[in-house]
């Protein structure tokens, strides 16, 4: 059996009296032993009910960004879970989206995040979560660098959707980001603003409560003139 540290400690038999005073070996049952061999729960878990929690209301303190991505960084050099991984490349995404004072921060936030999304899908190719933040956190980084100078990532984000809608493909955070790529990207290079409405609205069936796709629905919608429907998909969100 390991220990917290890696000690290698060997389980022996346990041993009762008998009715006539021997000794016999009793062994430990299946249950008792998953117990013994179960994890602690430990700051790595901590740091991930931390971060659930912030994602779900960071917009109440955002300053909590900080403390929850220094927590799960810290909790990482110590146990690299994959989970752990894919909380901290979202909390990068968010703070670098929300909490960055100029494009030098974002840009930095947005490529730690791209990081550790692209170490999560290493260790879990089948995980679409992996995928999904590896890709957004790409794609917010060309964005931010500019579409025209980050060209050259496109294909690694196509790529990795074409992944996502393989895993799960009703993922509306996926069909958000492929009309967004589709939103952004010149029509020369394969963008495509009536192929960004229909994945919006593709994404609004799967979550209507998804306010940030029914913005970006009213960002296609504004850029096709269709103003009167995107002042009622606006309406909508407030």
């Amino acid at each position: 059996m390991m220990g917290n540290r890696g000690r290698q400690v060997k389980a022996g038999p346990l041993t009762v009296a008998g009715r006539v005073g021997r000794v016999r070996p009793v062994r430990l049952s299946a249950l008792v032993l998953l117990f013994l061999l179960a994890p602690a729960p430990g700051h790595a878990q901590s740091a991930m009910d931390e971060a659930r929690a912030v994602i779900a209301t960071y917009h109440e303190d955002l300053a909590r960004l900080d403390r929850t991505r220094d927590l799960l960084e810290k909790s990482l050099k110590t146990d690299s879970q994959v989970e752990a991984m894919i909380l901290l490349s979202r909390i990068y995404y968010l703070w670098g989206d929300v909490r960055a004072r100029d494009a030098d921060e974002k840009l930095e936030a947005f490529d730690r995040g791209r990081q550790l999304g692209q170490r999560a899908v290493e260790l879990a190719p089948q995980n679409p979560e992996a995928h999904f933040w590896y890709a957004t956190n790409t794609a917010k980084w060309g964005q931010t660098k500019g579409v025209l100078r980050s060209l050259f990532l496109l294909p690694t984000v196509r790529e990795e959707l074409d992944i996502i809608f393989t895993l799960a493909p009703k993922h509306p955070g996926a069909l958000a980001l492929a009309g967004n790529v589709n939103l952004e990207v010149p029509a020369l290079f394969g963008g495509s603003i009536d192929k960004a409405e229909e994945q919006f609205r593709k994404g609004l069936e799967l979550d209507p409560k998804a306010t940030g796709i029914r913005v970006d629905l009213a960002r296609a919608l504004i850029k096709r003139g269709k103003y009167a429907e995107a002042r009622k998909e606006l309406r909508r969100v407030l």
